[in-house]
């Protein structure tokens, strides 16, 4: 049925009648928020005034303390009022900017027919009886993402409820304006994806809630399982449809859960800023986000200096020729993997009875408690005492002994030496102390004696609370000797392991231990490490964590996620990611469905498969499909525009003065963001001293923090996870792109362009670019 001039005319008085209320309730609510605001900050003022008068005033302490409590219950309670005043304004600035974006006409059995409007939030009319606008969370806007006009039904938390969908239709509404409305017999129509799809990417991620699709939906509203995995295409909105979901997630168990309690592990810092707007935008607070380096760094960065996945990366891209690189390899999949999982938890069953390494007690050169005497103790305590409740009780021994010791130590001649050290400041606290052990009692010794046995205890105690400190810290468990015993040997790790070692062992041996003897920890070392740590320290678990998101999951190995698994013991797993742009050496988890499948066991499971792109342009898709296994799944959404461009330039100046010239051109016509990605960072750096005086680009590093609109140069490895309206490939040539293992490297920095792919070759091209058609790309030769 086509829309008439009424039916447009009638819906646009809707939106500003509408309108209007929201103006009116904005109004009344920025009054109530500066009237509240004021009272809060005079309270303030006044009750610091009234506290130091009433001390000022009053003996009573008891009436003073019931007065500070009273005004403090009463100055919370306005400072909640204005709190939830301001989050109400927000919402209703958020929707004057656009009320509603989708309608359906819903008649449930036996009732009477209704018109649904969907929006970011919800909004009753002037009676606070009826919805005008329904929030896109609630159960029954899920009839407009997976209905079609027909028989339909939806699900509330009081059963299900069925009935006809009438009809459904989409807008686009600004500023009090309907610029497009349309019917629709399918889920999201074709249209408003278009109006979203052609605009120019934005410095940040944006809400898709007007555009969410079927299967997207799917991901957003599931309740059921303890791990999801979603599996999509570049481009098919993976990221988008896991932060709708944690906006429903906080809608739906709005009195269970917070948004302190949900946590978002990201690829880098920049894609943190990519990402953080689009909480907010929903009305809802931004949850945890890190990344799992920094976690690392947390946790064992102080003890090592630690190698980051970017380093790693660096490696493995441009080390090919360095001695030792195939073992590094081999030893980077090796420690990844479920294998050696397994091998560290059979270890630590082994050290149950046997293969502790301790630090001696030594003070001052002498040992306290020697590394045999300590194992020896340990081993003495009760077999079935977990390891990290015996190194406790060990703890609370060595605590004693060295209690022991400081009291045999205190007539010791160098005791006696550094007293005669003593300063007046370190005499009169003795003295003062002196005087709070004598108040009230009998002088049994002379002051002198007192003070020289203060002092020396005193001096004692210092120079040992470094040691105490230490002995609380279980710095006398040695896990770093312990890690390192896997690698002394291969007789020591086989007798632990089901499979053979890599052939390349002893290579990977030489490498740990080397590493490990200059205090460096390298990448694929750091996880187990950690694990090996907590595994005889005892777990520090993360039960306040309801729902883990982990974006970028290919990039993930299965040991990684083992071990995130035990550090969210209580959590549920959203796992994102694309197989196709899992770049770094180490296996996939993806790679091995079943790892995924049987961190929770596969009745607890669930995989969902997005092959629809939506980021690039119908041209781009199909020339970048080729590229990759299984490309041929890939659906591009219906948008067009033009070839992509393959240009082989003859050097690098003609290279250079090649991409200076298309950046112009490209801003020219308007392009906010473009991006010139590198294979590496040596690259990056390479194109940013020839290109920066010509153009005004940015040069991305891992530790860049924000993503803003302009032009970027960037390694491959950095693009993961943002789009750019232009992408201009810095150098595609097989030189730079032949090996297998940058395929998927290569296919990744091609598919963040959403609307212009210019790849330059300097010399002939990567093999992955000739994998597509001929017609699917221009061929530009100028050598």
């Amino acid at each position: 049925m086509s829309m008439t001039d009424q039916d447009w005319q009638e819906e646009q008085t809707r939106v500003k009648e509408v309108t209007q209320l929201i103006e009116g309730r904005i109004r009344k609510l920025e009054q109530e928020v500066g009237s509240v605001r004021g009272d809060v900050v005079e309270m303030r003022k006044d009750f610091w005034d009234e506290v130091t008068m009433n001390f000022s005033e009053s003996d009573d302490v008891g009436e003073t303390s019931t007065s500070m409590r009273q005004q403090s219950e009463i100055l919370s309670d306005r400072e909640r009022s204005h709190l939830h005043a301001y989050a109400e304004l927000s919402k209703m600035k958020r929707l004057h900017q656009s009320p509603y974006f989708g309608r359906i006409d819903f008649t449930e059995k036996g009732e009477p027919g209704e018109a649904v409007y969907l929006g970011i939030a919800s909004l009753l009319d002037k009676k606070d009886e009826h919805f005008l606008v329904y929030d896109w969370r609630a159960p029954i806007s899920n009839l407009y993402y997976d209905s079609t006009p027909g028989p339909a039904s939806y699900h509330t938390p009081s059963g299900q409820i069925s009935g006809t969908i009438e009809l459904k239709r989409q807008y686009v509404i600004r500023d009090g304006h309907i610029k497009f409305m349309f019917d629709t017999g399918v889920t999201i129509g074709d249209e408003l994806l278009q109006q979203v799809l052609s605009r120019t990417s934005d410095a940040q991620m944006k809400s898709i809630v007007a555009t969410i699709q079927q299967e997207q939906n799917r991901i957003i509203r599931n309740d059921r399982s303890r791990i999801l995995i979603v599996q999509g295409a570049a481009g098919s909105g993976k990221t988008s449809a896991a932060l709708q979901r944690v906006a429903y997630l906080l809608y739906r168990y709005r009195e269970q859960l917070t948004a302190d309690q949900v946590i978002l592990f990201s690829p880098n810092p920049m894609f943190n800023s990519y990402v953080s707007t689009v909480l907010p935008e929903l009305g809802e607070e931004n949850m945890r986000q890190t990344t799992f380096q920094e976690y690392l760094e947390h946790r064992i960065g102080r003890e090592y200096q630690l190698e980051d996945p970017f380093i790693q990366m660096e490696y493995v891209l441009s080390s090919y020729e360095k001695k030792g690189y195939t073992a590094r390899i081999a030893g980077i999949q090796y420690k990844s993997s479920q294998q050696f999982y397994h091998v560290l938890n059979r270890y630590k069953e082994l050290l149950e009875h046997t293969g502790m390494q301790f630090r001696p007690l030594r003070f001052q050169g002498q040992e306290i408690v020697s590394a045999a005497d300590i194992e020896a103790k340990f081993y003495a305590f009760d077999p079935s005492v977990r390891l990290s409740n015996r190194c406790e009780l060990l703890k609370d021994w060595l605590l004693k002994a060295l209690s022991e010791f400081a009291r045999k130590e205190l007539k010791k001649p160098w005791v006696e030496e550094q007293l005669q050290l003593l300063d007046k400041e370190e005499y009169q606290r003795a003295y003062r102390r002196m005087r709070r052990k004598k108040r009230g009692k009998g002088d049994t010794f002379s002051d002198f004696e007192d003070e020289h046995i203060i002092l020396a205890k005193m001096l004692v105690s210092s120079r040992l609370k470094p040691l105490r400190k230490w002995v609380k810290g279980i710095r006398f468990v040695d896990t770093k000797k312990m890690y390192a015993t896997l690698f002394d040997s291969s007789e020591h790790i086989a007798k632990l392991s089901d499979r053979p070692l890599p052939e390349e062992w002893a290579d990977i041996c030489s490498f740990t231990l080397d590493h490990l003897r200059q205090g460096n920890l390298a990448y694929e070392d750091a996880t187990p490490m950690l694990y090996l740590k907590e595994m005889i320290l005892g777990f520090r678990s993360n039960t306040n964590i309801r729902h883990v998101f982990i974006d970028e999951v290919q990039d993930y190995s299965p040991f990684q996620l083992y071990f995130l698994k035990h550090l969210f013991p209580r959590a549920r797993m959203t796992a994102l990611g694309d197989l196709n742009q899992a770049i770094y050496v180490h296996a996939s988890v993806l790679q091995q469905s079943s790892v995924l499948q049987d961190l929770y066991g596969p009745e607890e499971s669930e995989e969902i498969t997005l092959t629809r792109s939506y980021r690039s342009t119908q041209e781009i898709v199909n020339f970048t499909k080729a590229m990759i296994s299984g490309g041929e799944h890939i659906i591009p959404f219906n948008r067009r525009g033009e070839l992509p461009v393959v240009e082989i330039v003859g050097n690098k100046e003609q290279l250079q003065a090649q991409i200076i010239n298309e950046i112009q051109r490209l801003k020219r016509e308007d392009y906010e963001t473009i991006a010139v990605i590198c294979k590496t960072a040596a690259e990056a750096e390479e194109a940013y001293t020839a290109l920066h005086e010509q153009v005004p680009v940015k040069l991305i590093k891992k530790t860049t923090m924000s993503f803003e609109q302009g032009i970027h140069i960037i390694p491959a490895y950095l693009a993961k996870g943002v789009e750019f309206d232009a992408v201009l490939i810095y150098n595609g040539s097989e030189e730079i792109y032949a090996r297998e293992t940058e395929r998927k490297l290569f296919y990744t920095a091609c598919t963040r362009a959403m609307h212009w792919l210019h790849i330059y070759s300097l010399g002939q091209p990567s093999p992955f670019i000739l994998s597509a058609r001929n017609q699917d790309y221009v061929r530009i030769d100028e050598m």
